[in-house]
C-alpha cells in the first residue's frame, strides 16, 4: 500500500530497536542517535521496580504500540495495573527513587523519574484493568528487556474511547493503525467502540484513507 503523506511534521523519535518488532514497523529502522536515553532508562527502572514487587502490569499507550512495530513515540510511560495493585505499584516506584503523585483523576496514579512521567493506569477509557486484560498481553523484547505489553486491540480501544469534544486528535491513531493494520482485529474494535461517535468518525476516516482491510482505496487527487 502506498504511504500516505503526513499532514504535519513527524513527532520526535526516541527509541532504538526491538528484536521482535514486526517487519515494516518504523521502530526497526530507528538509529541509536534517536534514542531518548532518559525515557529508556526510566522505563527500565519502572518495570524492574514493579516486577520486583510481583505486581502484574502491561506496557500500554504509544510505547505499547511501538513495541509491536508501530511508529516511534515520545509519550510518557503508561503502565497498566489492576486497581487493587495501583498503590503497591506506586510504592515500588517510590522505593526506586521516583516521586509519587496522586492526581485528582480517579483512574490513575503517577510517579516522576526526574522529568519523565510514569502513569499507573487502572481504569483507562473503555475498560478496567483486570486479570483478563493482563492475560491478553504478550511478553516482548523491548530495549533488551522482556516486558509485558498490552494487547494491541485493547490499546486502540482505550485510545478511541478517550476521544471527546475536548480531545479529538486522530493523527496518532492514523499513524498507528496504518503501520499495524494487519495485526488489528478491526471487527472487535468497531464493536467495542460503537457507542462513541468519535470512534465512529475515526473509522469513517480510516475507511476513506483505505487503512481498514477491504476498505475502498481513496481516489487519486487530480493535479
Amino acid at each position: 500500500m502506498k504511504s500516505l503523506p503526513l499532514p504535519y511534521p513527524p513527532r520526535r523519535a526516541f527509541i532504538g530497536t526491538t528484536d521482535r518488532a514486526p517487519k515494516g514497523g518504523m521502530a526497526e529502522n530507528l538509529g541509536k542517535s534517536e534514542v531518548a536515553e532518559e525515557l529508556t532508562d526510566s522505563l527500565k527502572r519502572a518495570v524492574a521496580a514493579i516486577e520486583e514487587q510481583g505486581v502484574p502490569y502491561l506496557l500500554g499507550g504509544g510505547l505499547g504500540c511501538w513495541a509491536r512495530g508501530g511508529p516511534p513515540s515520545s509519550n510518557d510511560i503508561d503502565l497498566m495495573v489492576k486497581p487493587e495493585d495501583a498503590e503497591r505499584a506506586q510504592e515500588a516506584l517510590a522505593d526506586a527513587g521516583m516521586r509519587p503523585e496522586s492526581p485528582p483523576e480517579q483512574w490513575l496514579l503517577k510517579a516522576f523519574d526526574g522529568e519523565i512521567l510514569v502513569d499507573l493506569i487502572f481504569e483507562p477509557s473503555g475498560m478496567q484493568i483486570d486479570d483478563e486484560v493482563i492475560a491478553r498481553g504478550d511478553e516482548l523484547s523491548v530495549m533488551a528487556m522482556n516486558i509485558r505489553v498490552m494487547n494491541l486491540n485493547d490499546i486502540l480501544i482505550t485510545k478511541l474511547m478517550a476521544l471527546d469534544e475536548h480531545s479529538v486528535d486522530y493523527g496518532d491513531l492514523i499513524l498507528i493503525t496504518r503501520s499495524l493494520r494487519e495485526q488489528i482485529d478491526w471487527a472487535r474494535i468497531r464493536e467495542e467502540t460503537a457507542s462513541s461517535p468519535f470512534a465512529v468518525a475515526f473509522f469513517a476516516l480510516a475507511d476513506g484513507l483505505g487503512i481498514c482491510p477491504g476498505a475502498q482505496q481513496p481516489a487519486p487527487v487530480e493535479s
